[in-house]
């Protein structure tokens, strides 16, 4: 009942040097030949003209249009939304290769016996609940007539696995331990509760039942609903699975699995509020769709829905109740990223009772037109028929600070000239207020506990020494010159990691050395403790030095066919160049003389390269720390000392910048 094994390495390993890119991608898309390359439209969005490449030689694909690509195995998990266990067993049949699994430790048995065991008893409760509805007298004589009379059709009654639990409190346990299903795992799953006497409870009896899954379709947890007639005077007409090791409600989203494909498809994500709304919609033949888990919005539902898409519509009640829950998540929206765009309904409708009401074409008609940008929703919202100026003033700065969490500063311009429109108040204020809103978020965040401790504000590797240590400020992600510097370094790293760049190096241990790009970043940046602002950006370049010492490693390989999709997206996207698509001449072949001299000049202009982006990495740092000490020296006041140690530090600061400034040839600045 329990699985034992895992899928062994060396099985994965050949599962992804078997894998044909070009193979596995033409089961999907038309590809034509392109010099060394292939090209079709691209899957991830609609386009006329090919932009979507794929590399033989790297084993890559990879759109120019939306950036879209990968591997063959985080194409696979990408393009048909499978897990990557899913995507190498897909693999694995198609180029007939056999799954070696290996035995797990004692420690790997007991972390994965547990979870495996509450999946396997919330699969077969989800399969006992179902059975139940369409096969027992008392399910269907009360469960299919409850879904029924809400107009679900038995094709969504079954996409959706829905069920019913008898009102016998004790039926459940009983048959669960027939089945040989131990007591500890229908308590951990939630299924049920023990009395004080030790008796096993039904959590749900007598209720219909809504599993929920996560992307993998697996069943986490369940919602329960009390029948219409029994709900009369009733405070809890749901309830929900508790929390545990596998259902944490702050995680899901209610028919992810179900909808997961048409959201990739369609490049947009409906967001309602009930299960009831998902199964109306999903019905009436808007497939991607989702609910929450009754409870605000939070930070892991966001990100799980970026995954899929960055545009996002909230469908909620024209009523107070669905007002306020259309306000609460929009700035944790936009600041991760989420194009945003609310719709409300007609006063008294929720989203289950307007598609019931409406036919598809009606209702995809009110869709297309009704829907507005959260700019125009929270204006009209918030300054409707309100005369009160302190009132006004609120709601403004409301809406501006809405604008001030977009993450694409054109798309933040464009909402900020709308809203001169729409509230009437002059541009320069609004972007000054805005600004400020922005300046007080860079500020929370700095404030925060960061994971780099301190970064001191010079090198001593490859560089100059600087006497104080000083506390380095939250890097601000906003500022494009810090993005541009941290991702051409971290572009090197994933290119040319594993190249040497210097050779017979000696430490301090007297061990002689030859000296990676990864290595040479990795030490440079190691005495003053600088790190990027991007944890995988970190952790990328610790793998690479790890295996710096392997022989045949190559870092770009490695991370484009990383087992981490984030990393090998990333990698992908970072490797291709347009114009290596491009099939180079074929060269004469060079003398031995000849290769090592070519090797030397590559390992010296490479070396220069490396050298120049972290010097570029120093003085973006550098530059942010100076304005900030001329910032704290124009607010300071009273402490004489304290002004004093700030003017010297900035002093310091500038013969340090003027130092890299030098060594990257640039004026020096006095």
């Amino acid at each position: 009942m329990i699985a034992k094994t895992t899928i062994d390495r060396a099985t994965v390993d050949r599962i992804k040097e078997s894998a044909n890119i070009v193979e596995v991608v033409s089961e999907f898309v038309t590809l034509k030949k392109s010099g060394a390359n292939y090209k079709g439209l691209c899957p991830f969005h609609n386009e006329r003209t090919p932009s979507f490449y794929v590399s033989p030689a790297r084993g890559t694909c990879h759109c120019f249009g939306c950036g879209k690509g990968g591997n063959a195995v985080t194409f696979l998990m990408e393009h048909e939304q499978m897990t990557y266990v899913e995507a190498l067993r897909w693999l694995a049949s198609k180029y007939h290769i056999e799954i070696q699994e290996r035995a797990l430790t004692p420690e790997e048995q007991k972390e994965q016996s547990e979870r495996e065991s509450m999946f396997i008893v919330n699969e077969w409760a989800a399969s006992y609940f179902e059975e139940l509805l369409h096969k027992d007298s008392e399910g269907m004589a009360l469960g299919q007539q409850y879904l029924r009379s809400r107009g679900f059709r038995d094709d969504i009654i079954r996409k959706f696995r829905l069920g019913y639990s008898l009102q016998d409190r004790y039926a459940l346990p009983r048959r669960a331990r027939k089945e040989g299903y131990k007591d500890d795992y229908l308590l951990k799953t939630g299924l049920c509760y023990s009395t004080d006497q030790g008796q096993l409870i039904d959590r749900y009896a007598g209720r219909v039942i809504f599993p929920w899954m996560g992307l993998s379709g697996k069943v986490v947890g369940f919602t329960a609903r009390l029948l219409d007639s029994r709900t009369k005077g009733v405070n809890m007409k749901y309830v929900n699975s508790p929390e545990s090791d596998i259902y944490h409600k702050a995680h899901l989203l209610y028919g992810i699995y179900q909808a997961k494909k048409a959201i990739a498809k369609a490049d947009c994500v409906f967001l309602v509020e009930g299960q009831a709304d998902v199964l109306s919609l999903f019905q009436a033949g808007i497939e991607n769709v989702v609910a929450g888990s009754g409870t605000a919005l939070s930070i892991q539902q966001i990100q799980m829905l970026r995954r899929l898409t960055p545009n996002i519509i909230l469908i909620y009640d024209d009523d107070e109740a669905g007002l306020h829950a259309a306000l609460k998540g929009t700035d944790m929206l936009l600041g991760e990223g989420m194009n945003l765009k609310v719709l409300l309904l007609p006063d008294g409708e929720d989203p289950d009772s307007f598609a019931r009401k409406h036919t598809p074409e009606q209702l995809k008609q009110y869709v297309e037109t009704q829907q507005k940008d959260f700019i125009s929703f929270k204006a009209d919202l918030l300054l409707r028929n309100e005369r009160d100026p302190v009132k006004r003033t609120h709601a403004i700065n409301s809406i501006v600070k809405s604008i001030s969490m977009v993450q694409n500063p054109i798309l933040r311009d464009t909402y900020v000239q709308q809203c001169v429109h729409l509230v009437g108040i002059s541009e320069a204020t609004l972007i000054q207020t805005m600004n400020r809103f922005i300046r007080e978020e860079k500020e929370g965040k700095r404030s925060e506990p960061a994971g780099s401790a301190t970064v001191t504000a010079a090198a001593t590797t490859g560089g100059m020494q600087h006497a104080a240590a000083m506390t380095a400020p939250g890097y601000n992600m906003q500022e494009s010159n810090c993005e541009r510097v941290e991702r051409m370094l971290i572009q090197m790293i994933v290119r040319n990691g594993g190249k040497i760049v210097m050779r017979n190096v000696e430490d301090e241990q007297g061990q002689v050395l030859n000296l990676t790009v990864a290595q040479y970043i990795y030490y440079n940046f190691l005495p003053d403790k600088l790190r990027f602002s991007k944890e995988l950006y970190n952790r990328m370049l610790e793998e690479c030095v790890a295996h710096a010492e392997e022989a045949s490693f190559d870092a770009e390989a490695y991370f484009i066919h990383h087992a981490d999709l984030e990393i090998s997206q990333l990698a992908t996207a970072l490797s291709v160049d347009p114009l290596q698509l491009v099939q180079a001449p074929q060269e004469e072949p060079l003398t031995e003389e000849e290769r090592m001299a070519r090797m030397t000049k590559e390992e010296e202009k490479l070396l220069a390269q490396t050298n120049h982006m972290v010097l570029d990495f120093r003085m973006d740092y550098v530059e942010r720390r100076l304005r900030t000490l001329k910032q704290e020296i124009a607010a300071a006041t009273g402490n004489a000392e304290e002004l004093a140690a700030k003017v010297k530090a900035y002093a310091d600061m500038q013969i340090i910048r003027n130092r890299l400034a030098q060594k990257l040839g640039n004026y020096i600045i006095v």
